[in-house]
């Protein structure tokens, strides 16, 4: 079974930079591909595979000298995803694949030569990424990890997200069984009489403030200046933290030791 762990990265600003130019790269490759698949399949009626898609790349690096600063790991895993996304599309699984734009999310992955040294508290990416300050807030599993996914949020936080191949222990079948209902009053009460509720007073005050920042960003006239773009990085920074909370709530929640006697999350969100 895969499991994924997500750990916050600190690139420096040279990192950030090639990052930039990475997330770039990938981001056009995709568009391309997708471009020239679509296209290729409405004068043939066939798409292009992953490995015509792979015999592109060396004359589109020479055509595009900038697009070979990026790892070509980091080129290919744009194709074997492309691939993967029409694949999906055919037989049912997702929707049709669209195209990547420079605004929102962005995202590139190493499927391999990775390090990772928690005891360094940093992550060793091959190529010119070299070795990043990386925040890991829980022991890594004992297993082989197969990829390492780069990715920069709307606010500008950077993280890592790092794919495990672990085998899962048997699951253990226990005679007591709870059962919860969601409700509108409270977030979820159990059949035992516990009740929990969302921190409402906090998410107030976050919703009170994003609306403050939504009603600047909507006044602004030039939707291309740098005061547009700076109320844009503030209304996605509290939109984050609000996710976040809720992500936190959920987490608590979800992993108490006992939901009938839920010590710590009771006394935070009452019961």
């Amino acid at each position: 079974m895969y499991r994924a762990i997500k750990v916050r990265i600190y690139p420096t600003d040279e990192q950030q930079g090639y990052l930039a130019q990475c997330f770039g790269n990938a981001r056009w490759l995709w568009n391309y591909m997708l471009n020239a698949t679509t296209t290729t399949y409405k004068e043939t009626g066939k798409g292009l595979s992953k490995a015509a898609m792979d015999k592109l790349l060396p004359s589109l690096k020479k055509e595009y000298e900038w697009l070979g600063l990026a790892y070509s790991q980091v080129l290919q895993r744009v194709t074997f995803n492309l691939s993967s996304a029409f694949v999906n599309f055919f037989e049912g699984r997702a929707k049709f694949p669209n195209f990547k734009s420079k605004h929102g999310k962005q995202s590139i992955q190493y499927p391999q030569n990775v390090k990772l040294l928690p005891q360094d508290s940093v992550i060793k990416f091959p190529g010119s990424l070299g070795l990043m300050k990386t925040v890991f807030h829980k022991e890594l599993p004992d297993a082989k990890f197969t990829t390492v996914t780069i990715s920069r949020n709307t606010d500008g936080r950077y993280y890592a997200s790092i794919i495990f191949n672990q085998v899962d222990n048997p699951v253990v079948a226990i005679r007591d069984a709870i059962g919860v209902d969601l409700g509108l009053k409270n977030f979820a009460i159990t059949s035992v009489g516990s009740k929990y509720d969302l921190p409402k007073k906090q998410l107030a005050s976050l919703e009170k403030n994003r609306k403050r920042k939504q009603k600047k960003l909507a006044r602004k006239t030039d939707k291309n200046s740098n005061k547009c773009r700076k109320a844009k990085r503030l209304v996605a920074k509290i939109s984050s933290k609000i996710a976040r909370v809720r992500e936190d709530f959920l987490h608590k929640l979800s992993r108490c030791p006992s939901i009938r006697k839920p010590s710590y999350l009771c006394r935070r969100f009452g019961s």
